[in-house]
């Protein structure tokens, strides 16, 4: 049987590239509102909703901005901001303000609309309440790969590294009002659909082409891009995406989780090149790893060999910032690579977020104000 090929572009370089899924906050009620027609259509040269880095998502309540193909760190940080300010002027006009953050803590998912596009229409209808829950947020890194042999390799590797990402960036603990006991609730909810969660460990390139032609000849999806694992390849951009990661409230937590990404891409690309073979942790150990992550953030004990022994996340984090420092310095993120053990020491988002509720009694309404000053004024680390 004839596969079909998938082609992989690849990049020259670990490049870089973000995605930021913006909530659109009433500011009378700190509810989500559904503005994204508006303000797209604002901020676009034509008046038609159509902006370069400004996108629709499956909620009208989200917006997701882009950044063009960036070579640092800083300059995708630049490119992120310079199109946030052009959504805040719009959004300013229409009392709504821009925050992220993995879940909106008081939100019902049931009352918010679907944005009129075909794509999010069949999601739906494929997945029912499954897709219509989908009120989350997130970040996502890209990291340019240097050939399409190596993509799937390097995908097995970062396996490893995914409770390094989910415990820095959890800002989840809300859903709907209530604590759900969990640092990152978002991951738990994506997962449910068919395609999203864990990537399968696949052996190559070759086998990733047999297995999305299985998929698509199965009718499971209708093309690759409905794969939305945490961690996969993306063949038209010839990047390894890092979907993992929560909605991140700043541009300073963005910065530490792309420098962390491209750091890692960049080794393992270079290892390949020298012929070494990337270690590939064993799934059930990746499993147990992300739940513990997506429960207790930074205060987990992570999994880190197949004896069973852990170390806390803390702990790996800081270890594998001091080894990285070596690349970040080729490719100047040192800056961010090195704000890392700082926004350990202030504490991630859902901490963030729970100790303000602490100071307000329990009342959510100020942790949605929290989160919309730190996307505003940044962390300061």
């Amino acid at each position: 049987m004839l596969v079909v090929r998938i082609d992989f572009s690849p990049s020259q370089r670990t490049s870089l590239g973000v995605e930021w899924e913006l909530e659109l906050v009433d500011l009378d009620t700190r509810e989500l509102s559904g503005a994204s027609d508006a303000i797209l259509a604002a901020i676009s040269a034509e008046g038609d909703g159509e902006h370069p880095k400004a996108k629709h998502e499956l909620l009208q309540s989200c917006i997701e901005v882009i950044t063009g193909i960036c070579q640092t760190v800083a300059e995708a940080r630049d490119d992120l901001a310079g199109t946030v300010a052009e959504v805040r002027a719009a959004a300013d006009e229409r009392n709504v303000g821009l925050m992220c953050s993995g879940t909106h803590p008081i939100t019902d998912w049931a009352t918010q609309r679907i944005t009129d596009n075909e794509r999010y229409h069949q999601l739906i209808e494929r997945n029912q309440w499954m897709a219509r829950q989908l009120q989350i947020f997130g970040v996502h890194v890209h990291c340019g790969v240097r050939a399409p042999e190596k993509a799937i390799p390097i995908v097995n590797a970062l396996l490893a590294y995914l409770p390094h990402f989910l415990s820095l960036s959890a800002s989840s603990p809300y859903w709907i009002g209530s604590d759900t006991g969990l640092a990152s609730y978002r991951s738990k909810i994506f997962e449910a659909l068919p395609t999203a969660g864990l990537p399968y460990q696949l052996s190559g390139w070759d086998e990733f082409e047999k297995y999305m032609d299985a998929l698509v000849s199965s009718n499971a999806i209708d093309s690759i891009r409905e794969v939305w694992w945490d961690i996969r390849p993306h063949p038209n951009f010839g990047t390894v995406e890092l979907r993992i990661c929560d909605g991140l409230p700043s541009l300073d937590e963005i910065a530490c989780v792309a420098a962390l990404a491209q750091c890692l891409v960049d080794r393992f690309d270079r290892q390949l090149d020298h012929g070494y073979t990337l270690p590939e942790p064993r799934p059930w150990l990746v499993r147990e790893n992300k739940w513990r992550a997506a429960r207790y953030g930074l205060d987990a004990e992570i999994v880190v060999d197949n004896s069973g022994r852990v170390q806390p996340v803390k702990s790996a984090i800081t270890d594998l910032v001091e080894d990285l420092l070596p690349v970040a310095r080729r490719l100047d993120c040192v800056d961010e690579l090195e704000l890392i053990p700082k926004l350990i020491e202030r504490g991630a988002s859902y901490q963030r977020q729970r100790a303000t509720a602490a100071v307000h009694e329990g009342k959510l309404e100020p942790v949605v104000d929290a989160l919309l000053t730190e996307m505003r004024e940044g962390l300061k680390l």
